[in-house]
């Protein structure tokens, strides 16, 4: 049955928005990170491991505060209703790990990738790379985290925390944390459990990146 234009209700943030086709990314990028413009099962044959996959974590900062962007995940998924950066797993068909992770950040959160800022670990002195399991611990992932600038004018005028829309199959709620926020895992009156400690330390340790690094 068709809508009535006069009393349908506008769509909110959760619901399926209309969306164009994901952009052809054009991603700039430090030389230091070339090892990671290629695609999953390159990185996995060149470095000699036998993961089941590789997978991404996009770490966005709002320009003007400083906060990252967190997703909520959905009621129906895994680790329900906590806390995460946008990301998951690289396909065959994205041309790099980057490529992966811009797409994940625009299906996910509806946000074009224009650069590529620098790899994040799970802290000082560790190596990039966090191994984990799926939720039945039969196969065994790497996630690669970066840190991504965004495009933050749709012509609309609209700032990069105005730009988010998520996807309601995967995710429900999306907040703007601080660094004592995330320690905290409470925005205001607010607790926003974090997915697992591996997830918080990727996130704090792209704040401690981003005061330290150039």
């Amino acid at each position: 049955m068709a809508s009535n234009p006069e009393t349908a209700q506008p769509p909110t943030r959760t619901q399926p928005q209309p969306r164009p086709l994901p952009p052809a990314f054009n991603l700039t990028y430090p030389p230091s990170l070339e090892p990671y413009n290629i695609p999953a099962t390159t990185w996995l044959t060149a470095n000699s491991k036998s993961w089941d996959g590789l997978a991404t974590g996009a770490l966005v900062f709002s320009p003007s505060t400083n906060k990252i962007l967190l997703l909520q995940r959905a009621a129906h998924d895994s680790m329900p209703l906590r806390w995460e950066t946008p990301g998951g797993a690289a396909d065959p068909e994205d041309v790099s790990l980057f490529a992966a992770c811009a797409r994940e950040l625009w299906e996910e959160a509806g946000l074009e990738a224009v650069e590529i800022v620098r790899i994040v670990s799970e802290g000082e002195g560790k190596d990039p790379g966090s191994v984990f399991t799926n939720r039945t611990g039969t196969r065994v992932f790497c996630r690669f985290a970066f840190e991504i600038t965004v495009r933050d004018d749709d012509d609309g005028g609209r700032g990069v925390e105005e730009m988010v829309r998520i996807d309601p199959e995967e995710h429900c709620d999306f907040v703007w944390a601080s660094e004592e926020e995330v320690r905290r895992e409470r925005v205001g009156e607010r607790e926003i459990p974090i997915t697992n400690g591996q997830m918080a330390r990727l996130i704090l340790d792209g704040f401690r990146r981003r005061r330290e690094e150039v």
